[in-house]
């Protein structure tokens, strides 16, 4: 299955892709529940079947679930549908860290 724009991933509307990285693709959806946005994280189709790859997915997700900061996004799900293992999380909308260092040095404080 190929998420663009209207594919349905169980409850999610894919709205747009956001970007890319190593082993994932994250995309604005709505949750059709909720009606609310949200980002999800999708294994890249070469890692569907890599269980490592799987098993480190699920385990960034736990990671980043255990924390409560308000610049961390809260993650709402870990899942896997349709042959794809994915983290559902909260959108924020604006500049990513890799655009916002680009322009201007962050103060570590």
């Amino acid at each position: 299955m190929i998420l663009t724009p209207g594919a349905r991933l169980n409850r999610y509307e894919i709205l747009s892709k956001l970007g890319e990285g190593g082993m994932g693709e994250v995309f604005l959806a709505e949750d059709t529940s909720l009606r609310r946005k949200i980002a999800i994280k999708i294994l890249q189709a070469p890692f569907t079947t890599d269980d490592k790859a799987r098993m480190r997915l699920v385990r960034e997700a736990q990671a980043a679930a255990a924390l409560d900061h308000p610049n961390i996004c809260a993650i709402y799900e870990v899942d896997e549908s349709d042959g794809h293992t994915f983290i559902c999380m909260q959108y924020i909308a604006g500049e990513t860290l890799e655009t916002l260092i680009k322009h201007k040095s962050l103060d570590l404080g």
